[in-house]
């Protein structure tokens, strides 16, 4: 492999604090399933879902040295592919005889490969997080890689014009919604070259082992913060989406500080409404979301077992008609 291209190429060790429940082994398997086949895997869905984890994991585990890159509003297709930048210039001096001196002079643009190209010239695995924020008309270059295996090139640096893609290089996409802001719709023909996988936010017990991993909190602490963040993620009204980030941030946090996600300590509810509450668009907005935050740390994290009603064992007598009879000789109404 070219010396730049391993400056520039991630390194293939198994990802750091990868949580693998059986919901997402399932998932990493049928995605592993298309990417041995050659197809380019699209992980789709909502911020905070984990499409880029997901893709960073699944091509540690094809085992090839990993070319990133990151959709940009402002990305043309020479940033894909490469451009000519600077010059190279060349000079010939012939003195064999001495009388005479020759020189020759040449002066050449100098074309410089962009991350793409590398990554098709050398197998690599390629990852496009978040492609669709790149203007449609910038990711032209994919279609020809993606189906026929040709990357064409702008201008004439390779004497056919064209690389053929290495037989190893592979391809990972991660995207959000068409709705969300600065995020370009993607042409059909580019998305009929993937094998799109849709994301959504993971069941509760996938949610609670990834805060409990990343943060290093108890299970019993991230479950509390889990149930507190699902419950929030329903409530009407709340214009930013709620991902897991912000449970993996109170998690962190009160581990830190070496407390637990008990609502009898105040720092607990501010931790939890700086992390949920905190940012959105307008004050009462903020305001609604800080007492519900309030509201659902109460409900989970507050009286952890509810008081059992005393039993008194009391031996009590019964007269000769087995009526009971209570101390001091009165008669008790109830029968046996």
């Amino acid at each position: 492999m070219d010396s730049n291209i391993n400056s520039i190429a991630l390194s293939t060790d198994p990802s750091e604090g990868f949580v693998e429940t059986s919901t997402i082994k399932k998932l990493i398997d049928r995605a592993m399933d298309y990417l041995t086949a050659g197809f380019a895997v699209h992980f789709s869905g909502p911020t905070g879902t984990g499409k880029t984890t997901l893709a960073m994991h699944l091509a540690h585990k094809s085992g090839q040295p990993i070319m990133l890159m990151f959709g940009d509003e402002e990305f043309g297709t020479s940033d894909l592919v490469g451009d000519k930048m600077g010059y190279r210039k060349r000079k010939l001096i012939d003195n064999f005889i001495h009388s005479v001196l020759k020189t020759e002079e040449d002066v050449m643009q100098r074309w410089v490969d962009n991350r793409l190209t590398s990554a098709v010239k050398e197998g690599l695995t390629l990852i496009y997080d978040e492609f669709n924020r790149s203007k449609p008309e910038a990711n032209n270059a994919l279609l020809s890689v993606l189906e026929e295996g040709i990357l064409s090139l702008p201008t004439n640096e390779e004497a056919e014009g064209y690389i053929r893609a290495h037989p190893n290089f592979r391809a990972i996409f991660t995207s959000n919604p068409e709705e969300y802001a600065g995020v370009h719709k993607t042409q059909d023909a580019l998305l009929d070259r993937m094998v799109t996988i849709h994301l959504d936010y993971f069941d509760e017990a996938t949610e609670t082992a990834i805060v409990a991993a990343r943060s290093g909190v108890s299970l019993a602490d991230a479950k509390k913060i889990v149930r507190i963040l699902r419950e929030f993620r329903q409530v009407n009204g709340i214009s930013r989406p709620v991902t897991i980030r912000p449970g993996i941030i109170i998690g962190t946090i009160i581990k830190q500080k070496g407390i637990s996600a008990s609502g009898e300590n105040p720092v607990f509810f501010d931790i939890c409404i700086d992390a949920l509450a905190s940012g959105r668009n307008h004050h009462a907005e903020g305001k609604k979301a800080a007492e519900t935050v309030v509201t659902l740390v109460k409900k989970h994290c507050l009286g952890e077992k509810a008081k059992k009603p005393k039993i008194i064992n009391v031996a009590r007598k019964r007269d000769t008609k087995g009526r009971f009879v209570k101390e001091g000789g009165e008669y008790d109404n109830q029968r046996s």
